[in-house]
């Protein structure tokens, strides 16, 4: 329950320029009060000051929400700060979300003209609480803070702190007095996500003097936060700290921070080693510049401060390919990155935006690496107010464009998914009846605009957005058909909502929505698939969608999974998907027998492929799969950000199929576990804390013996399928530790025989000696086809074939040689 508001919100007269604003008030305490409690929030960012001690260790509060509907208030136990006689309480606030540049509009004062504050402390007595809180008795003024921007980032004058602002005795009659600003006091909410603080501290890896003769501290990660310097020099000397997450030519590459200054000034005061670190703004970066200092840096001078949500860690995954394992400690470290108060889709460029189809997609795989009920919670909270206000769901939540969001599938149905997803993980029924209302008027707006035959076939969609096929110029212009993409989302979100109607007891609503979801079933399969279980567009995507989603028949599905093994097989496993796909490209593969192309894909590493950006040193998920290209320059669109999970979503797959963890019914109460070994790996392990406790499975293959280690927490039960097992065995277990020991029918990998007089058809039936077989003939016959399914290819072998090309051969028949084996 709220506290009873006493304060009023209150800000510093007009301004020029962007320097944070000091607010401060003194007050007498009769004795030291039984309980002091400090309620304390912003228009902009707030740090709050009592007696000269900075309160709590929350950074960036009050975070992001939609302001107008909700507004976080933080709450503080401040009882041994409080002494009896005079006290003196105060803040500083910066521009922060609410009053700063936002957005790639490069519009600022979203939400307000200038910074305000709201602080309310209650001192409690053993026959009254006293009450202080803004109000016209607090002053104004103006310090060390020069300049504070989320983008461009902070200037701090040292020289100018106002020595002893914060505490009693303060001589403050050059500042001004406050000034009543008007906010509803009705927005303020305890949230209940998690703060934002410091998480980890990262030492240098290395520090160069670039080619222009900079000074580079490159930090080894790609990170959301800032840097902290210790510096000894003469007062007045600045320090100048320029963050970029690439380097190019040796040279900070600023290029991925659009307009971005990125940028913090530290000016010395002088007389001994002095420490700072920005506290209004944060970067997204790898290396930093740094100009200015005073004398040798020093590693020890130097630190980069991790930030984002103090979420908690849930869930693991390693296995014996150290490639996959960066690429999956790259997806968390970008949802680190990314979770900074609102699930962005960058930490680094002017834009920083709470995109809706970037989390839809990679929900999942966020529910699993942590507890995001407390973050996303909140912020499905702020849609689904935003939605009420608007009539629409934004793209961007908090809402800062100023156009309105039409109706658009995998980023306006965050709606339904998003909240399934979690119900999904946690099992908890009230987080979809807390947004229930939001996802039957979304899903009511868009029945509205189907065409007569039930497609969603008109308007605006991203479809299958940054497709690597896409023109640079046009990320939405991918392979597959934009309402294709539409009405495959929208036959899975009306199957959600009907289940969820079901479930919530809402009969009406369930037959309704069943009844729609079977109409845009039959809408589709109409348009887009043919009785033989072909797709319009033949693109991986579209294949992926009309397997995962159940849109096909059970005959069709295996025609379509087929269909889908030979696309990627003919795109040499290199990726062919955008946000929409990627998610479900490997489960499609890997549910309809093709599990063998499925690492395959997985484990490409030529450009475009999951794996390619971790040849090239990346430490976090990119933006394009070609962000950086093979020559080491940036992709020369704009939209080439260094860090963004949304492709990152294959995790869910690992996690699922390499590690063989699933649910089998919500919150994980039962389970499945079934690895599936593959691609070469020898061990996998994945460990998840779900809401009943911690689940760990790990699997071994040596040569012919297998092992299988399961760990499950009270009141659950798994059916595990033992992965090669000869037997298929299948066993169904419970709380407690589990091994299974057994050898395998033959050793693990082991390949068919193959020569040279092994037809065509043969070999194409082995997924990976086949994509060896036409890489070496694109490699000395480029542009002639292979076809290893066409009914020839059952009597012709690589010799015949061989002898059919004119000229000599050695090489390309020793290459061949090579890749079967022989």
């Amino acid at each position: 329950m709220a506290p009873a508001w006493q304060a009023s919100f209150v800000a510093a007269p007009p301004r020029d320029g962007s320097a944070a604003v000091y607010f401060r008030r003194e007050f007498g305490a009769d004795a030291a009060p039984r309980r002091a409690t400090l309620h304390v929030t912003a228009i902009g960012i707030v740090e709050p000051y009592l007696n000269g001690v900075r309160v709590g260790d929350e950074v960036l509060a009050p975070g992001w929400t939609s302001y107008r509907h909700r507004l976080h208030v933080s709450t503080y136990d401040v009882t041994g700060l409080v002494t009896a006689g005079p006290n003196a309480v105060g803040a500083i606030v910066g521009d922060g979300w609410a009053v700063g540049r936002l957005g790639y509009e490069n519009r600022s004062n979203h939400y307000a003209d200038r910074p305000a504050l709201f602080l309310q402390l209650e001192l409690e007595y053993a026959d009254r609480t006293d009450v202080i809180g803004t109000d016209p008795d607090f002053t104004a003024g103006t310090g060390a803070v020069l300049a504070n921007s989320l983008y461009d980032g902070e200037e701090y004058d040292a020289r100018l702190e106002p020595v002893g602002w914060n505490r009693p005795g303060f001589d403050d009659g050059a500042w001004s007095p406050v000034e009543p600003f008007a906010w509803d006091p009705d927005t303020l909410v305890a949230t209940g996500a998690p703060p934002i603080r410091r998480i980890e501290e990262l030492a240098p890896v290395a520090i160069t003097t670039s080619p222009g003769g900079k000074t580079i501290v490159d930090f080894g990660q790609n990170i959301s936060g800032w840097v902290r310097i210790t510096a000894d020099g003469p007062a007045g000397e600045t320090v100048t700290l320029r963050h970029a997450e690439v380097l190019v030519d040796g040279e900070l590459g600023t290029q991925t921070l659009r307009t971005a200054a990125a940028t913090d000034r530290y000016t010395l005061r002088g007389g001994g080693p002095e420490t700072w670190e920005p506290r209004f703004t944060f970067h997204g970066f790898r290396y930093a510049e740094i100009d200015g200092y005073p004398g040798e840096l020093a590693p020890d001078a130097v630190r980069a401060i991790v930030v984002h949500s103090d979420m908690t860690r849930t869930g693991w995954f390693a296995t014996s390919e150290p490639l996959l394992n960066q690429l999956h400690a790259n997806v968390v470290w970008s949802m680190r990155d990314n979770f900074v108060g609102v699930p962005t889709d960058c930490p680094q460029r002017d834009e920083r935006l709470g995109w809706t189809g970037d989390i839809n997609a990679f929900g999942p795989t966020a529910a699993f690496l942590y507890d995001v009920r407390g973050v996303l919670g909140s912020w499905l909270e702020d849609v689904a107010a935003e939605q009420r206000e608007k009539g629409f769901v934004p793209w961007v939540v908090p809402d800062v464009l100023s156009a309105p969001s039409s109706p658009t599938a995998l980023w306006s149905d965050v709606v339904v998914s998003l909240p399934w997803t979690l119900y999904r993980e946690y099992g908890d029924p009230e987080i979809l009846r807390r947004t229930y209302p939001a996802m039957t008027a979304f899903v009511g707006s868009v029945e509205a605009l189907l065409d007569e035959h039930g497609l969603w076939s008109s308007g605006f969609q991203f479809g299958d957005w940054l497709d690597p096929d896409a023109p640079g110029d046009n990320p939405s212009g991918g392979k597959t058909d934009r309402h294709l993409v539409a009405s495959a989302f929208l036959c899975r979100t009306t199957a959600q909502v009907a289940e969820i109607a079901e479930l919530l007891g809402e009969d009406e609503d369930a037959a309704r929505f069943t009844a729609l979801a079977r109409r845009v079933r039959r809408a589709f399969r109409w348009e887009f698939v043919t009785a033989a279980g072909r797709l319009v567009g033949e693109s991986a995507t579209a294949y992926a969608l009309a397997l995962c989603f159940g849109l096909l028949e059970p005959d069709q599905e295996r025609r379509a999974g087929d269909r889908l093994a030979e696309i990627v097989a003919k795109a040499g496993y290199r990726i062919a998907t955008g946000f929409a796909g990627t998610p479900f490209v490997a489960d499609a593969l890997s549910r309809t027998g093709h599990l063998d192309e499925a690492y395959l894909l997985v484990l490409e590493t030529g450009c475009p492929s999951f794996l390619y950006p971790v040849t090239m040193g990346a430490t976090t998920i990119w933006e394009r799969w070609d962000s950086v290209r093979p020559d080491g320059s940036l992709h020369p669109d704009g939209m080439t950000s260094l860090n963004h999970y949304a492709l990152g979503a294959v995790a869910d797959w690992l996690h699922r199929v390499v590690g063989g963890l699933s649910a089998a019914e919500p919150g994980y109460r039962a389970m499945r576990i079934a690895p599936r070994p593959g691609g070469g790996l020898t061990h996998a392990t994945v460990e998840h804390d779900t809401v009943h406790g911690r689940v760990s499975v790990a699997w071994r293959i040596e040569g012919v013996h297998a092992t299988l280690r399961v760990t499950l927490p009270e009141d659950t039960t798994a059916s595990v399928e033992l992965p090669l097992h000869p037997d298929g065995l299948v066993v169904e277990v419970g709380a407690g530790e589990h091994a299974w020991e057994y050898d395998l029918s033959e050793p693990y990998g082991t390949r068919a025989a193959f020569d040279m007089d092994t037809p065509l058809r043969a070999l194409a039936d082995d997924a990976a000696v086949w994509r060896a077989v036409t890489e070496v003939f694109a490699k000395h016959l480029p542009g002639i086809p292979i076809d290893g399914k066409a009914p020839e290819a059952a009597g012709i072998s690589l010799a015949k074939l061989l002898d059919l090309i004119p000229g000599d051969t050695p090489e390309l028949a020793a290459d061949l040689r090579t890749a079967i084996g022989v």
